[in-house]
């Protein structure tokens, strides 16, 4: 196994500008012949997409809080065989939650620390100048475990403000990688729950290289390049993988259900299972062969029109539920209940498995990591597992009648409302699973 050098593009805070740096090195590089493997920490399933329209390598999720080191060690061994490995923090470098989970507290800086990859930190000097200085100063020192690669200067406003931004880094002894004046024709369309999805941006490719083309000219790629350093961990440690929902399973696959982690897909097939995709904005319904069904996190509620008229789908699923699992994720879980009630107050039917009925006329923002303990058996998973995930959705329950599924709480052990439902074999959660907790 040879793993490549590293680098961890972070930030003090969201909206500095991490995601168009990433997303222009990685383009750019990969234009200049370099294989870049791309990583995202925490849970999120927007960015990887983009990651991997960038430079033609699937990225892949790391998280701290929900999953264990021997896991993260054989995530980060899909840089075998690149030239660089790159990833993108979130939020900013030593974000988390206040009880660690697995591996540390869900902060970016755990990855930085756990790999060795240098960070480069993006700020954003709008409005300051030396005192910027003082704020990387103050990241370099925080954790001794982290090393800072110098810092990229975002949104600067002119060339004698640049100057002086610089003249504060060098005395405080701060390396500057690179100076970005503002542009805001390369930043990326924004939804309710960040990001629009890669395959659904026309002018993605476009972007990208626009990013990449203001990368390069604002930036000096060897250094960034020399600034990686190598991968901490020698081999994978040997880690159980997540037990497949059946030997045989289809899975929801379209732009309505699209939020479920790669990792999860590869540790089912390496199990032994056969994932049967099938599209409900198709009107399809699940193959009849599969012995359990998945629907994964989306955007529903975009589609509910369509999923109300895919009748062969409803029907399908129904069938299917008499006699196997179903089990339905955020988006899932919402389509598998009995009605969705659009922004614009419309209902739309939904399969009527179980009982929920959620609206987004009334957003309101459910956020954070998620603990469960399952009172009943989910497919894959028995009765009192206990499994790590995250919540993150604006709909709201006007009914759900049905037993419980678990006991969930959040992050700092707080028990939250949302407990999922089970009827039958139908199963629901509003959590997207990460990983089987210890």
């Amino acid at each position: 196994m040879s793993l490549p050098p590293g680098l961890l593009i972070s930030a003090p805070a969201s909206g500095t500008g991490k995601t168009t740096l990433m997303l222009g090195l990685l383009r750019a590089l990969t234009r200049a012949g370099a294989q870049v493997q791309p990583f995202k920490s925490g849970p999120d399933y927007i960015d990887p997409g983009f990651h991997g329209a960038a430079c033609g390598r699937a990225s892949v999720n790391l998280d701290s809080w929900a999953m264990r080191p021997g896991l993260l060690h054989r995530l980060i061994a899909a840089c075998d065989g690149a030239d660089l490995a790159l990833a993108e923090g979130s939020m900013g470098l030593f974000d988390g939650v206040a009880c660690p989970g697995e591996s540390g507290t869900g902060a970016s800086a755990d990855i930085a620390a756990l790999t060795g990859w240098p960070v480069v930190l993006v700020l954003d000097v709008s409005g300051q100048a030396q005192s910027a200085a003082a704020v990387a100063r103050g990241f370099a020192a925080m954790r001794p475990d982290v090393a800072l690669a110098g810092v990229v200067l975002n949104r600067v406003a002119s060339p004698r403000h640049e100057a002086l931004v610089r003249a504060g880094m060098q005395a405080a002894g701060i390396e500057v990688l690179g100076a970005l004046p503002r542009l805001a024709s390369i930043e990326m369309p924004n939804r309710h729950l960040g990001l629009v999805q890669a395959e659904e941006h026309a002018a993605l490719d476009d972007i990208l290289n626009a990013a990449a083309d203001f990368i390069a000219q604002n930036m000096d790629l060897p250094r960034i390049i020399a600034a990686a350093r190598p991968t901490g961990i020698t081999a994978p440690n040997a880690t159980r993988t997540a037990p497949p929902p059946g030997q045989r399973v289809a899975l929801a696959r379209d732009a309505a259900f699209s939020f479920v982690y790669p990792h999860l897909l590869e540790s089912w097939r390496a199990a032994g299972a056969e994932i049967l995709p099938f599209s409900p904005l198709a009107d399809q319904a699940p193959d009849g062969s599969a012995d359990a069904c998945w629907l994964p996190g989306g955007y529903p509620e975009l589609h509910a029109g369509r999923l109300a008229a895919a009748t062969r789908f409803r029907a399908g699923l129904q069938d299917f539920a008499r006699t196997r699992p179903v089990h339905g994720e955020c988006g899932g879980y919402m389509a598998m209940g009995t009605a969705l009630i659009d922004k614009d107050g419309a209902r739309h039917e939904m399969a009527g498995l179980l009982g929920l009925v959620t609206s987004f006329a009334k957003r309101k923002m459910h956020l954070g990591y998620r603990l469960a303990r399952l009172h009943s058996a989910l497919p894959g998973h028995a009765p009192g597992s206990r499994l790590r995930g995250h919540e993150f959705h604006y709909s709201t329950i006007l009914d759900q009648p049905d037993a419980p599924l678990a006991e969930v709480t959040d992050a700092n052990g707080a028990a939250v409302p949302e407990t999922g439902s089970r009827r039958g074999n139908a199963t629901g959660t509003f959590f997207h699973m990460i990983a089987e907790a210890t």
